[in-house]
């Protein structure tokens, strides 16, 4: 079964599609910067873990595909708080009181607010390429991230014609990606469909940066009762494997696992061995 719908939080409506049988494990994977939905494969992603049992939900977040878009007014139009606020959201309209959490770079950061400040609401946390959420990004950033990574080419300039910001997406997609494993059909595949759902816009990529600032109460993560996988790949261009290190460090009880050869962004290889974790990992916790 496949629904296609709207979730509302307050004047912000939340696109999402559903996959998978009512009953099913619930799970919501959450997108990155910028990130539209269909980065998610429909197939390798979705209803792979479909008929693994999972009741699957991909969601744009807030400035990001059709989910409500906010105007170049001041920063921040909004916090990081409120990502999680459209979750829950998300949450409450599908009837589930709670979920499994699967979350890719900044949406890993807000898989883990989540269940630093919703509990109940979150039964099993999974990060991929995501950073420690800390009360200060800034020398958390600098200390995980590679360099130039996601700075080289960062003043490469796109036309603003629809096959120049197609080629700036497939662009942006091939620099998190490994080097071996960039999949150019598919990459221009998911750009042609994500710019025809919605064209790129750069203020709404500065302003979920902005929204990026919060307070987290004090512990920070290691607060997160959820069990909890950090996931990264081998060959992460963007993140170092101590963002994962640093995850399962602060939080108890949890681990870290490597996808080999993978890099920031997975490319339809990677879709399978990503799967079967997820798979594994929620197996056992039922098992606990």
């Amino acid at each position: 079964m496949e629904t296609i719908g709207k979730a509302r939080n307050g004047d912000v409506e939340i696109a999402y599609e559903r996959f998978g049988e009512p009953g099913g494990e619930p799970l919501i994977v959450i997108g990155g910067l910028d990130g539209q939905m269909v980065w998610w494969d429909e197939d390798l992603c979705c209803r792979a873990l479909a008929e693994r049992g999972f009741d699957v939900v991909r969601y744009d977040n807030r400035d990001a595909g059709l989910s409500t878009h906010f105007g170049p007014g001041s920063r921040p139009a909004y916090s990081a708080r409120a990502f999680v606020d459209d979750l829950i959201a998300l949450e409450d309209e599908l009837g589930w009181e709670s979920t499994h959490l699967l979350g890719v770079s900044m949406g890993g950061g807000i898989a883990q607010l989540a269940a630093l400040l919703h509990p109940e609401r979150v039964r099993t946390l999974i990060t991929m390429g995501a950073l420690p959420m800390r009360r200060n990004l800034v020398p958390t950033s600098i200390r995980h991230m590679r360099f130039p990574g996601p700075f080289r080419h960062a003043f490469k300039r796109f036309g603003d014609s629809r096959d120049e910001q197609i080629r700036m997406l497939v662009h942006v997609t091939r620099m998190s990606s490994a080097p071996d494993r960039a999949d150019e059909e598919w990459m221009l595949k998911r750009a042609t469909e994500s710019y025809d759902r919605r064209p790129p816009d750069p203020h709404a990529r500065q302003r979920q940066l902005f929204a990026r600032r919060f307070d987290l109460p004090p512990g920070g993560i290691s607060g997160i009762k959820a069990p909890t996988l950090a996931l990264y790949g081998e060959v992460d261009p963007l993140v170092k494997p101590s963002a994962a290190r640093a995850i399962a460090a602060e939080i108890p009880g949890a681990r870290i696992d490597v996808i080999p050869g993978m890099g920031h962004a997975p490319a339809p290889g990677d879709w399978p061995l990503i799967v079967d974790r997820v798979d594994r990992w929620v197996k056992a916790r039922d098992d606990r």
